[in-house]
C-alpha cells in the first residue's frame, strides 16, 4: 500500500518515512524516520525505549486490513475455522484430509518473524488471541520474507497454505471462508466483512509519529486520511479508516 500513496504523495519529499513494521518502528526509536509505517500496533516494550531516547511515540490508524488465509485453486477446501488454522499451523492437523479435503500432507507457509504479519498472525490465530498462550508455528512452517514469496509457492503448490493481507492476494488463487468457532458462519475477508467485525482475522494499519505531527508531516497525515489517500486505500484491496465518499 505504502507504494503507491508515496507516488502520490510527491509533494512531501522532505517525510523520512519507513515501512516495514521490524524496522519502521526501530527508526523511529531511534530517532531517524519521522513516520514508520506498522502493521501491528506498537508494544509496551518498545514504547519504553523509545522514550528512554527521548521519542514519544503516537499512533495513527490510516486504514485496516483483513489477513486472508489462501490456497491453491485446486484444494476442494473451502472453509475452515479459527482453530483447525491454528491446529494447521501448530502441526497438530498435518493432512488436508483432516479438514474435508484431500489425502495430501500440508504444506504450511508463513512470513518471517520479524513480519508484523507474522506476529499478528501467531497471536490472533495460533494463539486465538489469549495472551497467555505459549503456541509457536510448527517446526516444519516455511517461512519466506516476502508477501509475493507466499503467493509464489501457493500458486505452484497445491498443498500449500499461507496467509497475506487482502490486498495483495491476487484472482487466480482461493481464499478460505473462515468461522470464529465450530458451528459459527463462514466469512470471507472483505471491506464490509471487515467493518461489520463479522471476519475474524483483520487488524489496524499504522503510522506512528515522535509526539503530535505539526506542519509539514502534519499536512501529510491529514492527506493520508483524506479522501485522495483513502480512495487509494480502497482501490488497493485495503479498508479505509474513514468512508471517503462522507469526507468534505
Amino acid at each position: 500500500m505504502g507504494g503507491k500513496i508515496s507516488e502520490r504523495a510527491s509533494g512531501y519529499p522532505h517525510i523520512g518515512n519507513r515501512r516495514r513494521v521490524g524496522n519502521g518502528n526501530r527508526f523511529l526509536i531511534n530517532g531517524t524516520v519521522d513516520i514508520a509505517n506498522a502493521s501491528r500496533k506498537i508494544k509496551q516494550e518498545e514504547i519504553d525505549k523509545a522514550k528512554s531516547n527521548g521519542i514519544d511515540p503516537v499512533e495513527h490508524i490510516i486504514a485496516r486490513d483483513a489477513i486472508a488465509v489462501i490456497v491453491h485453486p485446486e484444494n476442494p477446501v473451502n472453509e475452515l475455522t479459527l482453530e483447525q488454522i491454528s491446529d494447521i499451523y501448530s502441526g497438530k492437523i498435518t493432512n488436508w484430509m483432516e479438514v474435508g479435503g484431500e489425502d495430501r500432507p500440508i504444506v504450511k507457509l508463513s512470513r518471517e518473524t520479524n513480519s508484523g504479519t507474522h506476529v499478528y498472525f501467531l497471536e490472533t490465530v495460533l494463539r486465538l488471541g489469549n495472551s497467555d498462550d505459549e503456541t509457536l508455528f510448527s517446526m516444519d512452517t516455511l517461512l519466506l520474507p516476502s508477501s509475493e514469496g507466499i503467493i509464489v509457492e501457493v500458486r505452484q503448490n497445491p498443498n500449500a497454505i499461507g496467509y497475506d493481507g487482502l490486498g495483495y492476494v491476487p484472482d487466480d488463487l482461493k481464499t478460505i471462508a473462515i468461522a470464529k468457532e465450530d458451528g459459527g458462519s463462514y466469512v470471507l475477508p472483505a471491506i464490509a466483512t471487515v467493518n461489520d467485525k463479522s471476519y475474524a482475522i483483520a487488524r489496524d494499519l499504522y503510522m506512528y509519529t515522535n509526539g503530535e505531527p505539526t506542519g509539514i508531516i502534519k499536512d501529510y497525515l491529514d492527506w493520508i486520511l483524506a479522501p485522495e489517500a483513502q480512495n487509494i486505500v480502497v482501490e488497493l484491496g485495503f479498508v479505509p479508516a474513514i468512508n471517503p465518499s462522507a469526507t468534505p
